[in-house]
């Protein structure tokens, strides 16, 4: 989008912030522009396609400790309160609030209006206002851009204030420590300090719409990425961070919705987002095409390093962090669908990257075990991701989104049933992880078998072939799927013992079952028997 005219615009109306004596304020600036400034401010540099890289500091990934809700009237009976969604008294959000205000007096700010949701029926205005011009950069690829003509007389629903080199006071501000994510329902505010790391901006909005869409519009929020086929069938896929939903939605021979937040209406799944925010660690032309190709002027990428003496990045390179990642927009990907709203799901995937290699690569659920899978949330890390971890580690994250939602599991495991049933929806399994052993032993499922399964489901291909239960878990296993050697699609007999994938089975089951124990009151019975059987 070109420089707009409406200069004067934000200044009025960031004085009803509190913000009179700024330096110059930046308002919608085009991505050229922004990157221009990165440089010439030398907080950051160009790859060899043009690309703009961050360092985003310290932190290079989110803070899920340090990230508060206000709790009021508004929220105390309604947030789940947990070790996800941290209380904070009123006066802290104010004092910080303050705080940050009188942070900014003299200094240069970058100013952003978008909306957040494509549907407009629920589309909120964001206003979101940046210390650094790299950050509303990512604002501009990340949230829905509007038009000109949307800018006048725009008045935001939201504002985010978001500033890294502000640190907060744990003494006396009610943090934890310098940096924070707070979020107040009341005051419609989001306040970010002290960390350059931008999905706290992009989380935060997806936490605010996991409260606001459920309650007041009925609408489930889910994360996870959507395509839609030819025809007009959408599939959804859920999953945790690597196990393949940016991967797997890039089809091309789809339409992608999004990769990371939707909605579901009565009759559509819509994006919360303008754009992709991917990771990048091992990225390849070959394997992803579509967002290699979207590193390009305009794409954002952070903390990725160079081969020595280029400026070629060394995608396998984990110099800095594992959690690489480039912003892009939506219409970076050649088969995005504008605007980004498809209909009803006739398919959803659970995507797991399952590294004790027990899980099958894909079964089908009945309603029972899609309701205990949903809200498990099952994956597992693979050894030597974190210190003195040498065996595979499980994590569950409730809807497969935990610390973004502020309201209880069932709630949104309940919406999601209902629509399930209303909509005869298929539900899969998918292991994107390994098989024939546990890491280590095992070997990673072929991508290209992965794709040939998800295709398969999604063309109806396995409506018709035989099925057989997992002798732990109860899911059905397809004996045969085209395109994918049919003695990998039971586990078991990939594993050179039988016993010893037995065992291990056992143990993973028994993982999921105390997991499960925190839901057991406030689930169904069908739910409740669905999950594994150890015995």
């Amino acid at each position: 989008m070109s420089v707009t005219t409406l200069t004067e615009a934000p200044h009025g109306a960031l004085g009803t912030l509190g913000l009179h004596n700024t330096g110059p304020v930046h308002y919608q600036l085009s991505p050229s522009q922004l990157t221009q400034q990165t440089l010439q401010r030398k907080e950051g540099t160009l790859n060899d396609k043009a690309a703009l890289v961050i360092q985003t500091g310290k932190f290079t990934g989110r803070s899920p400790k340090d990230k508060f809700t206000v709790k009021d009237d508004i929220t105390a009976d309604t947030v789940n309160w947990n070790e996800f969604n941290i209380p904070m008294e009123e006066k802290y959000f104010l004092q910080l609030k303050e705080k940050m205000l009188a942070y900014f007096t003299g200094k240069e700010l970058w100013v952003r209006d978008c909306f957040a949701c494509a549907e407009t029926k629920y589309q909120l205005k964001l206003r979101v206002i940046n210390e650094q011009p790299a950050h509303n950069l990512f604002c501009y690829n990340m949230f829905i851009r509007p038009k000109e003509t949307e800018l006048v007389n725009f008045s935001p629903d939201w504002h985010i204030i978001q500033a890294p080199g502000f640190k907060a006071d744990p003494a006396t501000d009610g943090t934890r420590g310098e940096n924070f994510a707070i979020m107040s329902f009341k005051h419609k505010t989001i306040l970010i300090g002290g960390t350059g790391y931008t999905g706290e901006i992009k989380k935060s909005i997806f936490s605010m719409l996991n409260y606001v869409l459920p309650q007041k519009a009925g609408v489930l929020s889910m994360h996870c990425s959507a395509n839609m086929g030819k025809g007009g069938d959408t599939a959804i896929f859920f999953g945790l961070s690597g196990t393949g939903k940016t991967t797997l939605s890039a089809d091309p021979e789809r339409m992608l919705i999004g990769d990371d937040e939707h909605g579901w209406t009565e009759n559509s799944v819509f994006n919360f987002e303008g754009g992709c925010y991917a990771k990048t660690i091992d990225l390849s032309e070959e394997k992803e095409p579509e967002i290699f190709r979207a590193i390009r002027p305009g794409a954002l990428l952070e903390n990725v390093s160079f081969f020595e003496q280029t400026n070629i990045i060394d995608f396998s390179s984990k110099k800095i962090t594992e959690n690489t990642r480039v912003s892009y927009p939506l219409d970076f990907i050649s088969n995005a669908l504008q605007p980004s709203i498809g209909a009803t799901p006739k398919n959803i995937f659970f995507l797991t990257a399952d590294a004790y290699g027990i899980l099958p690569p894909v079964s089908k659920l009945d309603a029972g075990q899609a309701m205990y899978q949903f809200i498990s949330g099952y994956t597992a890390k693979v050894a030597g991701t974190e210190a003195g971890v040498t065996e595979p580690k499980a994590t569950f994250s409730a809807c497969f989104g935990a610390p973004f939602l502020p309201l209880h599991p069932g709630k949104y495991a309940q919406m999601l049933g209902e629509k399930m049933s209303e909509h005869n929806v298929n539900v899969w399994m998918v292991n994107t992880g390994w098989s024939g052993g546990p890491y280590g032993v095992g070997e990673r499922i072929n991508l290209q078998f992965t794709r040939a399964m998800i295709t398969a489901a999604l063309q109806g291909q396995l409506e018709n072939v035989e099925y057989s239960p997992h002798r732990i878990f109860g899911v059905m296993m397809p004996r045969t799927c085209p395109g994918v050697p049919s003695e990998i699609l039971s586990p078991r007999y990939t594993w050179k013992s039988e016993a010893e994938y037995d065992e291990k089975a056992k143990e993973l089951a028994n993982m999921f079952v105390q997991n499960f124990k925190k839901y057991e009151s406030g689930v169904s019975r069908e739910v409740l028997f669905a999950g594994p059987k150890i015995s």
